[in-house]
């Protein structure tokens, strides 16, 4: 038996406004059936599609105070390139918090949520593509 990733779930001091700001990020929707709502302590975002792995927002206490344990590699859809994408999630409001991109046009972009949570921006799958031909 084994099991499969319902949600990645996402400690915060504002679940909607997170969640809010996740949205545009990875094209995703509320719950057709429970749409999160301002004052909401738990929010849930999925894939429009079928709703694979989502990410939960739960209200919690405490600040963030150290590096995550877990964090989300995030890669380019659409034709756009790793550098196109930080510019637009900066653009977002996403605060760029470490530089690994190599010479070679490797590596990726360490970047902070609003609420400073770490996720990385990778290469695109046809930047991948293209460096390995």
């Amino acid at each position: 038996m084994t099991s499969w990733i319902s949600h990645v779930a996402v400690d915060c001091a504002n679940a909607y406004e997170l969640s809010e700001w996740w949205k545009p990020v990875l094209g995703y929707v509320d719950l057709a059936d429970d749409p999160n709502e301002p004052g909401h302590t738990e929010c849930v975002i999925v894939h429009p599609d079928d709703e694979r792995v989502g990410l939960i927002f739960i209200e919690v206490p405490e600040g963030k105070s150290v590096k995550n344990r877990l964090h989300l590699d995030l890669r380019p859809r659409d034709g756009e390139t790793r550098d196109q994408e930080v510019e637009r999630l900066i653009g977002l409001g996403a605060k760029q918090f470490d530089d690994q991109r190599k010479p070679d046009g490797g590596g990726w972009v360490v970047l902070q949520d609003p609420e400073g949570n770490e996720f990385c921006v990778l290469r695109s799958r046809a930047e991948v593509d293209a460096k390995s031909q």
